[in-house]
């Protein structure tokens, strides 16, 4: 693609600007306006820049990617009703071993909830059990709470469903459900038990620590002692005791049910994971991933049999508008040429057959990610990434890789990725922690796991 007229190269230049700064710093004291309105606006002023035409705006929305997201985010809230995260939960405290036991559990429960339910979903609902466990053993909830959200992110690159940067990744290439999983599995897997080790390393000392003799023994978390949470990828509200009322009022109506009603809540909530299962079967199956979440989420409405509104309530619509906007946004500085010309200019040291293209072009994407965000990343690289592939050997054209270095590179820094910076948010809200997980505390740890983990986890990529 050849450079735009320069009139057009500078306004949507300008365009792209405002929109990486509105989505990278929502709240800028010269236009606190957030992410979701910075996108609309960015979309907005590349057509009225004339960057692109009103038509052209829309026909770059990726309808299959938002249906998918849609899809998923309604059956992760009938999941959180039917207390799936209660149960991850629960098993963090299970017959629990001693601090080094717990980390190491909260790494695997965080990585293989956040592949099927997103990471940014397993880092809301768990963020507050691991505060509490933290708490009843006498630890820091430091270690723990990197633990949860570098795993969440690491895990949630084996599918396509586990952040939206896969979606784009898999929607785009064509990569089945079932190969973008086994392909990606094997480095999930190593991934997580090295992040695991590096974590331990750091903090063994920490958590050699006993609890003392005195403090009575570990008990599972009460649900009562959790708050509940709005399921919303992009903002992730908190509900407070004040506004969760209807859903305690929900839980204690249960409690009251008589025997016959306990059992149809419990013949729903198995109908409920049925479901979801026949989801991820059907995603395995290779049925049209964005029809099928449609299907499945409609299904469980009409098992709930009742209005569906306050269910669908929870969705996070901003998040929708947000890929939207910048659909749209990306589109027109795309077709500003700099990109292209980007590319053109790194493509000759960024060969995917040579160890050092690999490597040359795993540093982009990671340093881009952290300053630009992974999905705008994953959207101006992953197609000439492709093609380049292609021309090499048609086999390589296959993206599943670029899923994985630029999902990890959400663990360099606490701005990296939307998961790191829920955990640190819910943390320093927590009514009894008030713990804030610093920007450098973060980086300490970040950078030497996102280098080792990356470079272990690209050789093992099968897809």
């Amino acid at each position: 693609m050849a450079m735009a007229p320069t009139i057009k190269v500078v306004l949507g230049s300008i365009a792209f600007g405002v929109f990486w700064v509105l989505a990278v710093f929502p709240a800028v004291p010269f236009m606190p306006i957030g992410r979701t309105a910075g996108s609309l606006l960015g979309a907005m002023l590349m057509v009225l820049f004339q960057v692109l035409t009103p038509d052209q705006a829309y026909e770059s929305i990726d309808l299959p990617i938002l249906g998918l997201l849609f899809g998923t985010m309604v059956v992760s809230v009938y999941l959180e009703r039917a207390d799936m995260f209660k149960y991850l939960g629960k098993l963090l405290s299970w017959k629990s071993q001693g601090p080094k036991d717990l980390l190491c559990r909260i790494c695997l429960i965080s990585a293989i909830s956040s592949a099927f339910f997103t990471n940014d979903t397993s880092c809301v609902v768990l963020t507050e059990f691991v505060l509490k466990i933290a708490r009843q053993q006498n630890l820091p909830p430091h270690p723990f709470l990197l633990a949860l959200a570098s795993s969440a992110n690491i895990g949630s690159a084996a599918t396509p469903i586990g952040n939206p940067q896969n979606l784009v990744i898999a929607i785009e290439s064509k990569i089945p459900f079932g190969e973008f999983l086994f392909g990606i599995v094997a480095a999930m897997l190593v991934g997580i038990c090295v992040n695991a080790v590096i974590l331990l390393c750091m903090f063994w000392k920490v958590l050699c620590v006993q609890k003392d003799e005195e403090e009575p023994p570990m008990e599972v978390t009460p649900e009562e002692d959790v708050n509940s949470h709005r399921f919303s990828p992009a903002t992730m509200s908190h509900l407070t005791p004040e506004n969760s009322h209807d859903l305690n009022a929900y839980h204690e109506a249960m409690n009251s049910y008589s025997l016959p009603a306990k059992w149809k809540l419990i013949l729903w909530k198995i109908g409920v994971y049925v479901i979801t299962v026949a989801m991820l079967v059907s995603f395995l199956a290779e049925l049209n991933m964005s029809w099928t979440a449609i299907t499945d989420a409609m299904a469980l409405v009409v098992l709930d049999f009742k209005d569906a509104r306050p269910c669908l309530e929870k969705v996070s619509y901003s998040l929708l508008v947000f890929f939207c906007g910048m659909f749209v946004t990306i589109e027109g500085f795309d077709r500003t040429g700099i990109p292209e010309a980007i590319w053109n200019f790194m493509e000759p040291y960024a060969k995917i057959n040579k160890v050092s293209g690999v490597a040359v072009l795993a540093i982009v994407i990671v340093v881009l990610s952290n300053l630009a965000s992974n999905v705008p990343t994953v959207l101006l690289l992953g197609s000439r990434v492709a093609a380049a592939a292609a021309t090499i050997s048609p086999e390589k054209e296959k993206k599943a890789w670029l899923a994985w270095v630029s999902t990890v590179a959400g663990n360099l820094s606490l701005l990296g990725s939307a998961a790191n910076l829920i955990v640190c948010e819910q943390a320093r809200r927590a009514q009894h922690s008030g713990y804030n997980l610093t920007f450098w505390a973060h980086l300490k740890f970040g950078v030497p796991s996102t280098i080792i983990v990356t470079a272990i986890g690209l050789p093992l990529i099968r897809a």
